[in-house]
């Protein structure tokens, strides 16, 4: 290397690609708008059901849904979330409808909670870790290099089972109300136990693979080293 010169570090290509944590966590909630909107339903049903019958709940928290998606579609902002939400809401709410059973409302998510984990614990018992995938999809473009660096595979592969056993663990409460008939707890344990541990899976990934992607980069010799 000639004297005088200056070589700029070079950075490391996922690190390159990765937006903030911040950024990767306000798009994959929503930020605080879609956390708000996403959990809206939920309490208007929780709340009406508590005060009247079944069927005008059901209506109330459906039409709130459909409400927050219109408004979303009209002011051309992302509706994702909202129609996520919105599909939740109309298949649990045609369930306790047809039912009479009001905690058939909250049935739809506890099964696709149990299937989750499960899928979660099976993908990382098969070295294919669901988180990893994902990962590739929402934030590495498409990109799935992860694959061919042990310390990502075996990061993914702890990440994964440790979003299946949580969503297991949250999922298991559920059910327990649901089986025990304790309808108002359990609309109250679907809001406690939905965005929050989510939140705090989503800040954990994010954090372990940041780390590692950044470790892999420092120990790359930089060119003329």
């Amino acid at each position: 290397m000639t004297t005088g010169q200056h070589t700029e570090p070079e950075t490391g290509p996922e690190d390159e690609r990765l937006p903030s944590l911040a950024e990767q966590m306000a798009d994959q909630l929503g930020g605080w708008r879609g956390l708000v909107e996403s959990s809206i339903p939920v309490v208007v049903f929780v709340i009406a059901n508590m005060l009247g019958e079944l069927r005008p709940a059901v209506i109330a928290s459906v039409a709130v849904a459909v409400l927050i998606a219109g408004l979303r579609l009209a002011q051309r902002r992302p509706v994702r979330h909202a129609v996520n939400g919105l599909v939740g809401i109309g298949i649990g709410a045609a369930i306790a409808w047809r039912t009479g059973d009001e905690r058939d409302f909250y049935l739809p998510g506890i099964l696709y909670g149990i299937g989750y984990g499960l899928a979660l614990l099976v993908s990382a018992a098969l070295r294919q870790p669901l988180v990893g995938w994902i990962w590739s999809v929402l934030v590495a473009k498409g990109r799935s290099e992860w694959r061919d660096d042990p310390r990502l595979v075996r990061t993914f592969t702890q990440l994964t089972v440790l979003w299946g056993v949580v969503w297991l663990a949250k999922v298991g409460v559920q059910a327990g109300l649901y089986l025990a008939h304790q309808d108002t707890a359990l609309g109250v344990a679907r809001l406690a136990l939905g965005y929050p541990p989510y939140a705090l899976l989503l800040l954990i990934t994010v954090w372990a693979v940041r780390r590692v992607t950044r470790e892999g980069a420092s120990t790359t010799p930089l060119p003329g080293a």
